[in-house]
């Protein structure tokens, strides 16, 4: 079976890995076009394209693959059996959807039609799940609503943030996609049921601003969504700290407390005021132009005191 891969970050790379061991022939693979990074501005690849070049697959990278023509001329030429596509972070036309035998097939981090979107893993953590899935659909022309092929079900880990869970994900889907394909000719796709159907928009850098009126549970949910990015983020005397590690301590203070105040500080970390008088310790942040620190050395550096309040 003639595969070619459409993906783009480091996530899309079990399953490419997973196709490639399967025997399946990739004589292709499309991804994003290299792009500025660091001071420098200095071009370069996705995780895809360096790991396609380091096994020597070919790879295209169209700047709007809508209009390019080269890139459906090659594809014709190739003629493959389906598409497979993971993250790949543009919209295919349909020209090249519909190009292969068995169309495209996408992997999706949720299951469908449940958080359809750009964001699914951030937006399971955000809104406090306990289980999302890996959806295999057919490709169309509309966000997501493609027939689902096959889906199972996985167990989010308490603490764990999202970078931690799209990679488990992505392991897992990588043996899942194999299974898949070995039946593709047979298996019969089933419409989604658009009435359930719930989204996950992409988010925004200025999402990661802590909004200390919100009760410890949903800041907690934000801080694993948004780590590592666009991460969660608080001001201290007029200064950005990223917060990376938090629990939900799951009490509330005996006396009321002010949204971001600073209840207490010890070796654990420094304890802080939410919503509903509920309390967050904070284990881990980055201060503005400093390297990760636990909270209770960040608190003896910025002589931090209980009764001070984060912005």
């Amino acid at each position: 079976m003639n595969i070619v891969f459409f993906g783009s970050p480091q996530t899309a790379i079990p399953p490419l890995k997973a196709v490639l061991k399967a025997g399946y022939s990739v004589p292709l693979v499309i991804t994003q076009p290299d792009k500025p990074s660091g001071r420098g501005r200095i071009l370069k690849p996705c995780p895809v394209k360096k790991f396609a070049e380091k096994n020597r697959i070919p790879v295209l990278q169209p700047e709007k693959i809508r209009e390019d023509k080269e890139c459906l001329s090659v594809l014709k030429k190739i003629n493959p059996d389906v598409n497979v596509v993971v993250a790949y972070g543009q919209i295919i036309p349909s020209e090249i959807i519909y190009l292969p035998k068995y169309d495209s097939v996408n992997i999706h981090f949720s299951c469908l039609p449940k958080l359809r979107g750009a964001s699914p893993v951030k937006w399971a953590l955000l809104n406090g799940e306990n289980k999302t899935g890996i959806t295999l659909f057919r490709l169309n022309e509309k966000m997501d609503q493609g027939d689902i092929l096959a889906k199972k079900t996985v167990r989010i880990r308490p603490e764990e943030n999202s970078m931690e869970l799209e990679e488990r994900m992505a392991e897992s889907a990588a043996p899942f996609l194999v299974e898949t394909l070995s039946k593709i000719g047979t298996i019969q796709p089933k419409p989604q049921d658009h009435s359930k159907a719930t989204y996950a928009p992409l988010i925004r850098k200025k999402d990661g601003r802590i909004k200390w009126e919100k009760d410890a549970a949903s800041i907690c949910n934000q801080v694993r969504a948004f780590f590592p990015w666009p991460s969660s983020f608080t001001f201290f005397d007029q200064k950005r700290i990223k917060i990376i590690k938090v629990k939900n301590l799951n009490q509330k203070s005996e006396e009321p407390v002010s949204p971001g105040e600073i209840i207490n500080i010890d070796e654990k970390g420094i304890t802080v005021g939410c919503g509903g008088n509920t309390l967050l310790l904070i284990e881990k942040l980055q201060p503005e132009n400093k390297k990760a620190m636990s909270a209770h050395s960040f608190s003896l550096g910025a002589r931090i005191k209980p009764g001070d309040t984060f912005e």
